[in-house]
Formats: C-alpha cells, sequence, structure tokens
C-alpha cells in the first residue's frame, strides 16, 4: 500500500512539474488578410505573404487586404523569451 502510495505521489509530480514547464504559444499577427463575403472586419489574418492570401481568396469571392493590427503600428509588442540558462554536464 505504500508503495502504490509513493508511486502515485511521483508520478503526480512529475505530472504536475511538466504542466509547470509548459510555455504558451506565442501568438503572432500575419501581415495580410483574406476580406469580405463571411468574414467580418478585419478578415482571417492568417498569411504572411501577399501571394499566400491571394492563392486562398481565389475562387471565393474574397479579397486581400492588410492586417490593420500591423499596417497600422497597433500589433502588440513580442515579449522577449526567457534566458534558459544550460544544465552542467558532469564529467564522466
Amino acid at each position: 500500500m505504500r508503495k502504490t502510495q509513493l508511486a502515485l505521489l511521483t508520478l503526480g509530480a512529475t505530472v504536475l512539474a511538466g504542466f509547470v514547464t509548459i510555455t504558451p504559444a506565442a501568438a503572432r499577427d500575419y501581415p495580410w488578410c483574406a476580406q469580405g463575403g463571411e468574414y467580418d472586419y478585419p478578415g482571417e489574418c492568417a498569411y504572411s505573404t501577399y501571394e499566400q492570401c491571394q492563392a486562398s481568396v481565389s475562387g471565393r469571392l474574397l479579397y486581400c487586404g492588410p492586417n490593420p493590427m500591423v499596417a497600422y503600428g497597433q500589433a502588440p509588442q513580442p515579449q522577449p523569451r526567457p534566458h534558459r540558462r544550460a544544465r552542467p554536464i558532469a564529467p564522466y
């Protein structure tokens, strides 16, 4: 019974430690948006290049326009990445 409790406690601590080290995904504002049709303003802003946007809207009665968050300087500033310290390697 004691070994089972210790194993569950160890497993729980490992899972908790895994959740603590997960960092959130970085949001990215893409410069081009598919606009019109079924999309509200500013549209579907998921394109890095104008050509990608054009390929996506082709045949869909949509058009490409600049992402206003990027074009007018309203995009949030990227957060600096935390410095990760390397673990020292013990010589063998």
